[in-house]
């Protein structure tokens, strides 16, 4: 009887996740082209497969759990009336960001009718699997709302931050150095040198991908929701810390070494290079964070807490 009840659910999960296709399939289209086009945007090629790896990682690690328990496995019941509210909610927000948010731009249409698609998606499994399901799978649905395309004018606004924030990093270290800077908003002065973080310097692709790889590692490796929490927070500031470092070290390059630096390619593609290193430094707070975690386990097991 399980087998069937597996294929019905599955079928109907693949029918609505069609209709849903055939639905937003504009959005996705101009979503795709914004990633493939858009270096603020190449963040969104990653979401799917992240997402469907987490799900199979998490299905694996559930099904581990109830064989050493030698639990029976539950099917979860499903949750068609919520589901069905889901549904019809991001039906709702799919035809208003088509048709009736006419006085809105192109980018928050696009926003709101990707929006609406993922949440259709979540509906989807709640409507055929059940809450159960859902809060099983909470990190790697919810993280489908990272395909949503950020607006222009929440864009501009995180752009203006970290270019703000890279500046002041910067000059931070010049200082820490001994090395005479003045700053002025997103302008620094050094002796010979003038320095404008512009948008281009930014590095908002690298800012996206680190805080992604931290979501990840940090559902991966840890189990307590605020640990989690913490590390993603720490990301944060480090991405600008990144970019700040890359400014000052391609800077000190160029000044006392070789000027070439200031227009090499360390510059134009040394992103990689500073992501590594912020990523190295989210791994060493994971295995904080871990250790941490590993001993309040082992003195609960202990103390039969």
């Amino acid at each position: 009887m399980k087998r069937p009840l597996h294929v019905g659910r599955a079928m109907g999960f693949a029918v609505l996740t069609a209709v849903s296709l055939l639905f937003w399939w504009r959005p996705l289209a101009s979503t795709l082209g914004l990633a493939l086009t858009n270096e603020a945007y190449t963040h969104i090629l990653l979401i799917l497969p992240l997402s469907a790896a987490l799900i199979y990682l998490d299905s694996k690690d559930q099904h581990s759990k109830n064989l050493n328990s030698k639990a029976l496995p539950i099917d979860p019941p499903p949750s068609p009336r919520i589901g069905a509210a889901l549904l019809a909610l991001a039906l709702l927000m799919g035809g208003y960001a088509r048709w009736g948010s006419g006085a809105a731009s192109d980018d928050v249409r696009l926003s709101l009718a990707m929006f609406a698609l993922v949440t259709w998606w979540i509906a989807s499994v709640v409507f055929c699997s059940g809450l159960r399901a859902f809060r099983s799978f909470l990190l790697p649905l919810c993280f489908l709302f990272l395909l949503v395309p950020v607006p222009e004018v929440v864009l501009s606004v995180i752009v203006g931050w970290l270019e703000h924030g890279s500046a002041w990093t910067a000059a931070l270290l010049f200082r820490a150095v001994g090395e005479p800077v003045q700053r002025n908003g997103i302008f620094l002065s050094l002796t010979g040198l003038d320095i404008e973080v512009a948008k281009e310097c930014s590095s908002i692709r690298s800012s996206f991908l680190l805080v992604i790889a931290t979501i990840v590692l940090a559902h991966l490796f840890l189990r307590s929701w605020w640990r989690n929490l913490v590390l993603v927070l720490i990301a944060i500031p480090l991405s600008i810390a990144k970019n700040g470092l890359r400014i000052f070290v391609i800077a000190e390059l160029g000044t006392h070494v070789d000027p070439g630096f200031l227009d090499g390619r360390l510059h134009h593609h040394g992103g990689i290079v500073f992501l590594v290193i912020a990523l190295g430094a989210i791994v060493v707070f994971l295995a904080i964070l871990h250790r941490g975690e590993s001993r309040l386990q082992l003195l609960n097991a202990s103390t039969g807490g």
